[in-house]
């Protein structure tokens, strides 16, 4: 444990820092899948939608350095490719 007053209170904030940013990584995680499952489920017209909610939530989430920048990017032009794929096969 912590010595000092000041290492006290780091050790606090990190703590919660640890915790928000789980959480928001958890959420970057969730709307992955979510799109995915609208791929699955074979909508596309709610792919589309669930996609560009999807696509926000990312950006937010990477614009506050949880995840890189271009591992954003890619996540979402690998599900806008499965969506658009999806869409023309049908």
């Amino acid at each position: 444990m912590a010595n000092s007053a000041q290492a006290r209170k780091r050790a606090r904030q990190a703590a919660k820092a640890n915790s928000h940013n789980s959480a928001l990584r958890s959420k970057f995680r969730t709307a992955i899948k979510a799109v995915r499952k609208a791929i699955d489920a074979g909508d596309k017209a709610k792919a589309a939608e669930v996609l560009k909610a999807s696509a926000k939530t990312l950006d937010i989430i990477s614009d506050k350095k949880i995840v890189h920048k271009n591992k954003a990017a890619r996540h979402k032009s690998r599900l806008a490719a499965a969506v658009k794929a999806m869409q023309a096969a049908q």
